[in-house]
């Protein structure tokens, strides 16, 4: 019984592991690298999990592009130069683009750094992956831009499509297009931060929605193109009808108007278009109609193609638990005939096979007389 109890408590130790290792995911590779482009780190780097280290005034914003965590660190060169690198992580590329869109001044240059980059003096911007890095340098060089390249390569990755962009930006029409002047929303914080004159309770992003906002220049000033998308054309179709309905309410209601001055409002597939601001009808019409959503099959669920979700690691593990299965009967196998044998050689007939144990009822036929009367 105890060598049962035994193998039985082996055996869940086994399964326990493999669950641990199913269920368990690796810590997150550190953000910076201790070197890169002839650029040494000085010290550690300064890490943190709260926004508001990254940004006191923005936090509540890095926390609704998804901030996951922060590094901050001091590089020196054999020349003396220094400079300062920060770091921050958010749970995917669009919040990191997001961040991107909104620390992004219309003076800056851009770069081709990353994924995108844009300058301004001595200061870089750039994002890689789902890491927005903002490097300044205390002097520039001809191989700054070639430097931060290396330290772009060096950034951690994100798996799966959460290393993917939104697509949502790219249906901004680029005629007449005021120069760094997307940004790109995900919650009602972020419409707040960037002025937005469409209300937050128009776009509805408990629905599932994203935004991107643009300048343009018209006739009579600047106007604001607003794409929104939704999930599905009707959700999108149902907040144009509430957009309308916003602007302008029935006659004899009580509602007032939520957006002043002209507005002007489209559905193309799921996305949502309205332009606002200076802007004639003629020239609305013509930017809402140069916003076309082409519909392409794409596959945009999270595949988890790490070690917690590798089906090649699973069946690995269960490889392993097999054999360790195997091994276990085998030793008990082996423990249980080489006990009884022990036991035998010290104690013979003492524990196993005694007499009054291996004992059983005889007949005798072989002692019955050719005469002998059958038993009844």
């Amino acid at each position: 019984m105890k060598l049962l109890k035994l193998i039985l408590f082996l055996l869940l130790a086994g399964f326990s592991a493999v669950a641990a290792d199913q269920a368990g995911s690796p810590a997150a590779p550190a953000i910076l690298p201790k070197v890169f482009g002839g650029w040494q780190m000085q010290g550690s780097a300064h890490l943190s999990t709260d926004p508001a280290v990254a940004d006191p005034v923005n936090a509540a914003l890095l926390k609704e592009y998804g901030f996951t965590d922060f590094a901050s660190s001091v590089y020196a060169r054999d020349d003396g130069r220094k400079l300062t690198v920060k770091a921050a992580r958010f749970g995917d590329a669009s919040g990191a683009y997001g961040a991107f869109t909104f620390y992004k001044t219309p003076e800056m240059l851009t770069e081709k750094i990353g994924d995108l980059a844009s300058s301004l003096n001595e200061r870089v911007l750039f994002l890689r992956g789902n890491v927005l890095v903002d490097a300044v340098f205390e002097k520039l060089s001809a191989m700054s831009a070639a430097e931060l390249r290396d330290l772009s390569s060096a950034l951690p990755l994100p798996q799966g499509n959460l290393i993917n962009l939104p697509s949502v930006p790219a249906y901004l029409p680029k005629q007449a297009y005021v120069k760094n002047s997307a940004k790109y929303v995900e919650g009602p914080i972020g419409l707040e931060k960037i002025n937005s004159p469409i209300p937050a309770s128009l776009v509805d992003f408990g629905a599932g929605a994203e935004a991107v906002l643009g300048t343009y220049y018209t006739s009579t000033g600047d106007a604001t193109l607003a794409i929104i998308a939704y999930p599905t054309p009707q959700i999108a179709g149902d907040h144009l009808r509430k957009l309308e309905a916003a602007v302008h309410p029935a006659a004899g209601s009580s509602q007032p108007a939520l957006m002043n001055g002209p507005v002007f409002g489209n559905r193309t597939g799921p996305l949502l278009v309205i332009a606002t601001g200076a802007i004639s009808e003629s020239e609305a019409k013509s930017l809402l109609a140069s916003v076309n959503y082409e519909a392409d099959v794409t596959w945009n669920q999270n595949t988890h193609f790490d070690k917690k979700n590798n089906v090649a690691n699973l069946l690995v593990n269960v490889i392993i638990l097999c054999g360790i299965i195997a091994a276990f009967s085998v030793a008990a196998g082996v423990a249980f005939g080489g006990l009884r044998l022990l036991v035998k050689r010290i104690w013979p007939d003492k524990v196993f096979d005694r007499p009054e144990q291996i004992e059983f009822i005889s007949l005798h036929l072989s002692d019955r007389g050719p005469g002998a009367p059958e038993s009844r």
